[in-house]
């Protein structure tokens, strides 16, 4: 379906008085685009680790607004126009310029999956979409069925790849498997296709939780329902929503003393604090893997490692991404 849309230039200071406007001429959905700096509850927000660089603020704006095919554009333009020139008494609406455009609505939540084919990671592992078919595959290959959502984890990005890597080299059979930040559950599921007795993957988006159990059942694999309590059971694999940096009774239920592998495929700006709570969750001589960690933060990471009584054992980096697997420093 093609929509027609409506471009107002104006600035930053006119914008809400504009949403307004718009709202009472029953347009609802509306699009702002300026160079207002990002505030700090923003940028945690946004959970990257490079934030955009935008330009300097100069207080313009651009608000558009979608209108369906059959709706007469100069009328409403009109209004538009009148309402500007009231606005003008008290705000500085800038030049107030009405410009016109077509647009397409495209299914962006799905048109994604026509470029998410089946990929080989190793020799040994395969990550198939759900809705792809498997061609070519070996009859000893890993199989992983992933449908991400809106969650992070198609196996894909480098930071995955070294975080399997290394899931392969230290994790052992019947071990207990922690995964914070666990997005589309990829790392978990995969550590109980290597043999992993138990995992557990927490997030703090309850959506990517929800999807990480729909993958887990997808690949056939046991999930546990019941509340935790200090451990996972055997056989089983579990994802819970919460924070366990902030969140001691959280925390708590996840399980302490309890864990032979920690992975946490996040941010450097996430692991580096978790690196001063997450020995709780590990057993004696257990192994914590993380990544997700750009190259220009993977000192300040290994910093907060060392100085919360972790000892390095391997670093691994593929293209801008660091990998660093340490145990507790006996």
């Amino acid at each position: 379906m093609k929509w027609k849309k409506l471009t107002i230039e104006t600035t930053t200071q006119a914008v809400d008085f504009i949403s307004g406007l718009l709202a009472e001429l029953g347009i609802e959905g509306i699009e702002v685009e300026d160079n207002v700096p990002l505030s700090e509850e923003d940028k945690e927000k946004m959970f990257i680790d490079i934030l955009p660089e935008l330009p300097e603020d100069d207080g313009t704006a651009r608000v558009n607004c979608y209108l369906e095919l059959d709706q007469d554009l100069e009328d409403t333009a009109a209004r538009i126009q009148a309402g500007l020139e009231e606005f003008r008494t008290f705000v500085d609406v800038g030049t107030g310029h009405i410009s016109f455009g077509e647009t397409e609505d495209k299914d962006w939540m799905n048109n994604w999956k026509e470029f998410f084919k089946p990929f080989r990671v190793d020799d040994s592992i395969v990550i198939k979409p759900t809705w792809e078919k498997l061609e070519n595959s070996c009859p000893d290959d890993l199989i992983v069925e992933i449908d991400p959502g809106t969650a992070f984890g198609t196996g894909a990005h480098e930071t995955t790849k070294l975080c399997i890597g290394n899931l392969k080299k230290y994790l052992k059979e019947g071990d207990a498997l922690l995964d914070v930040g666990c997005g589309s559950g990829i790392l978990s599921i995969i550590g109980m296709k290597l043999g992993a007795g138990c995992a557990v993957g927490t997030d703090i988006d309850a959506n990517a939780v929800e999807t990480a159990k729909e993958n887990a059942q997808i690949n056939h694999l046991h999930l546990h329902t019941s509340k935790m309590e200090t451990e996972c059971p055997s056989g089983t694999v579990e994802f819970l929503t919460g924070n366990v940096i902030g969140d001691n009774t959280f925390a708590k239920q996840v399980g302490e003393n309890c864990y032979q592998v920690v992975v946490a495929n996040i941010l450097a700006d996430v692991i580096i604090p978790l690196s001063a709570t997450v020995k709780k969750h590990m057993a004696e001589g257990a192994y914590f893997i993380s990544s997700g960690i750009i190259d220009m933060k993977a000192d300040e990471v290994k910093e907060a490692l060392n100085a919360n009584g972790f000892e390095i054992v391997e670093e691994a980096r593929m293209k801008d991404w660091v990998s660093f697997v340490a145990k507790i420093k006996e």
